[in-house]
């Protein structure tokens, strides 16, 4: 689990690092990053409006949003079978998953952005 002040201890130390760099470096390295930074907000919003995991696809974790994906759908067909309630608690486990990230979105995508931006520094030194 994320916990706040690690993810911004990280993110004061990755930016101390990158000051450090001449400033060639470090501005190649910030119009670098400017493509790969992720938005919260967009984050977010894919995540509220799109139960299904498409804020997941936004962060490049095919992974884990075809996984959620599957299984919301799986959820789905299963309301119609003899399997509902199979059903039921996949789409509520999908859904609280969901809820989670979403009332975690800043601080899941705060470290995403310092995972983009480390491996950008690190490629530079």
């Amino acid at each position: 689990m994320l916990s706040k002040d690690a993810v911004e201890q990280r993110e004061e130390r990755i930016r101390q690092q990158i000051s450090e760099l001449p400033d060639e470096d470090r501005s190649r390295l910030y119009k670098e990053a400017e493509k790969k930074l992720k938005d919260p907000d967009t984050y977010a919003t894919l995540n509220y409006f799109f139960i299904a995991g498409l804020h997941y696809f936004y962060l490049g974790k095919w992974g884990a949003g075809l996984l959620a994906i599957a299984l919301f759908w799986t959820g789905i067909y299963l309301l119609f079978t003899d399997a509902m309630w199979l059903g039921i608690a996949l789409i509520a486990g999908v859904t609280l998953v969901e809820f989670y990230e979403l009332f975690k979105s800043q601080l899941i995508v705060q470290e995403h952005n310092n995972q983009v931006l480390e491996e950008l520094y690190r490629r530079r030194v």
